[in-house]
């Protein structure tokens, strides 16, 4: 729970600072982890756990600002837009989508796929491998490319 210690100081610091975007999103991140390590009696949450998370927090801020910039309401456009910034943060550098091609392609060297038939074969290893380095969407997206659905 490293990850728990480093928001907790984060939020002692945006309290002291009287930083509202910073304590908004720390606490929603807090809040998140707190309720991952309540879901299961004895689970444990660990950094993969904690990734999916921060993870699952960072897309429905860009669900949330896609939905308002549709509707024009900028000025909870920008709120996301600031809580999706510090998430992102405490979030691993994300691979382009060049790399999630690379590494997608490596995979379906490895395993033989080479068509759509191939799907199930690849991409549960293509999630599997690229778990918390890249958006599941661009997984599916560049296993699809790679096998030739798109």
């Amino acid at each position: 729970m490293e990850l728990m210690q480093t928001i907790n100081e984060a939020l002692k610091t945006a309290m002291k600072e009287k930083d509202q975007v910073q304590l908004r999103a720390l606490r929603a991140i807090k809040s998140a982890l707190l309720l991952a390590q309540t879901e299961k009696a004895g689970a444990v949450v660990d950094a993969a756990r904690e990734i999916q998370v921060l993870q699952k927090l960072a897309k429905q801020r860009r669900d949330s600002m896609a939905i308002f910039q549709e509707q024009n309401r900028t000025d909870l456009f920008q709120r996301e837009q600031e809580e999706l910034l510090v998430i992102e943060t405490f979030l691993p550098a994300a691979m382009s989508e060049e790399e999630v091609t690379a590494k997608v392609t490596a995979l379906a060297q490895a395993v033989g796929a080479a068509s759509m038939a191939d799907l199930s074969k690849l991409m549960p290893l293509a999630m599997k491998e690229l778990a918390g380095k890249a958006d599941n969407k661009a997984i599916a997206d560049a296993v699809k490319k790679v096998l030739g659905g798109k």
